[in-house]
């Protein structure tokens, strides 16, 4: 009868009050930038132009477009930042958490303001984050991972390569999974072989037909090119020995001044003119050179580099730092933002125009209350990240320890834990390889 929705609702408050709040936000999201976001990637997705990272964006985008328009485009994605909450509050509590610590768990994705954002815009974040949060679902939602849900996760994580390349780092977390799950030394390799198959399918897939379309076998140019911004950044060119060739994609000061973002896309960047005047095969044959040359002689430079945008992450504010792609990109302003200023405009009205969702504008009072909430405070706050990492991995370490081993709840608690914190740690760490970016940090709620 009425009295069970009454206890359920009871039962779990907590995190109902956490998704109305979730739901308001998003609904003033949607009101306050019509019809939705643009970035400077959103053309990529939207016609043929060229581009660092996969294009698997465009199935949802145009099947999206197909019925709808931009408005559709947004509240679709905000309908997955919901539904990537409410699937992660039914897994915890099939695991077994206490259903405080679980509503509190989706906080962060259902509150932070980059994420709200990020599902606003016309760019691939949310589709990639639905995803990861989809096959690691797949896999913990039954004590003993079979070999259907094996499978199926495989194909779902292997996916979100096709969305953002980053995706690929996910297979080592679900190989460790497998592994460290057991289920006797045959079984669990056979899992972690299928799971590896399952995986490249939909990869190998998008690189087919990519070689059938463009004539190249790929998922995108990002792993050489982007690989440059953060060598060039890190680089001492008064030292290192280079080819005469090489010579000219290693920068001065004043450009390494720019940071990463600048030295791979910036029209005064020493590479530019290469991509001007040479073939993109060469250019690339080049940077893979010039990149291996910075690997080996000069490893500490990078590593340092490397080290402080990592724990970034961490910190208490967020902020530009210097060389970094500005944070501004990502946060609400209270007039419609192009990027860039000049040359976008023509091509979101065209955009617009074609899919439909009406001139793009600004609800002020709502868009001011959104930029007030995101910078002053409505973000996930970076010792609350470092506090979530260090409880993630001592509760992976539990799966060590032989007096908690023998409880079968405490072991599928550790397992979904050790599963959670590797794929979260092996998408930021891989990210961060090329470049910091907050947008790149989102994954992480």
């Amino acid at each position: 009868g009425p009295r069970v929705p009454a206890g359920a609702l009871r039962r779990h408050w907590l995190a109902i009050v956490l998704l109305a709040a979730g739901l308001v936000l998003r609904v003033l999201t949607q009101l306050a930038y019509r019809p939705a976001l643009f970035y400077i990637d959103s053309e990529r997705y939207l016609y043929n132009a060229d581009g660092m990272d996969p294009v698997g964006y465009k199935g949802p985008l145009k099947a999206i477009l197909f019925v709808g328009n931009f408005d559709a485009v947004a509240a679709v994605q905000h309908l997955l930042g919901l539904a990537m909450a409410v699937l992660l509050y039914l897994l915890l509590l099939r695991r077994g958490v206490s259903r405080w610590l679980a509503a509190l768990a989706i906080a962060p994705v259902l509150l932070d303001a980059y994420q709200l954002q990020n599902e606003q815009s016309v760019m691939p974040g949310t589709w990639f984050e639905a995803l990861i949060v989809a096959g690691l679902a797949i896999l913990l939602w039954r004590p003993a991972a079979g070999w259907r849900r094996v499978v199926a996760a495989g194909v779902v994580l292997g996916a979100s390569a096709t969305v953002a390349q980053v995706g690929e780092a996910l297979i080592l977390p679900g190989v460790i999974y497998l592994l460290v799950a057991g289920g006797g030394w045959r079984a669990a390799l056979g899992k972690a072989a299928a799971f590896c198959a399952a995986f490249a399918l939909p990869i190998l897939a998008y690189c087919t037909v990519s070689y059938l379309v463009a004539g190249e076998f790929f998922l995108s140019h990002t792993g050489v090119t982007s690989f440059y911004g953060r060598t060039a950044a890190a680089v001492d060119c008064a030292t290192i020995k280079l080819t005469p060739a090489e010579r000219g994609i290693c920068p001065d000061p004043a450009q390494q001044a720019h940071g990463p973002d600048w030295l791979e896309y910036g029209d005064g960047s020493p590479v530019a003119p290469y991509y001007a005047h040479l073939p993109r095969a060469e250019v690339d044959s080049l940077l893979s050179d010039f990149n291996h040359r910075v690997l080996t002689q000069q490893p500490l430079r990078l590593i340092r580099a490397y080290g402080r945008d990592v724990v970034k992450l961490f910190a208490l504010t967020r902020d530009t730092s210097p060389g970094d792609t500005p944070i501004s990109r990502w946060q609400f302003q209270t007039s419609f933002p192009y990027f860039p200023p000049h040359a976008s405009v023509g091509v979101i009205d065209t955009a617009v125009g074609r899919y439909g969702g009406g001139t793009p504008a600004v609800w002020r009072p709502v868009a001011t209350f959104l930029r007030a909430y995101q910078l002053d405070g409505g973000y996930t706050p970076g010792p609350l990240l470092l506090l979530v990492t260090v409880a993630g991995a001592a509760g992976s370490l539990t799966l060590a320890r032989r007096r908690w081993r023998a409880d079968p709840g405490t072991r599928q608690l550790a397992l979904a834990c050790l599963l959670f914190t590797v794929s979260g740690a092996a998408v930021l760490l891989v990210s961060d390889l090329f470049e910091f970016s907050w947008r790149y940090q989102l994954p992480v709620l």
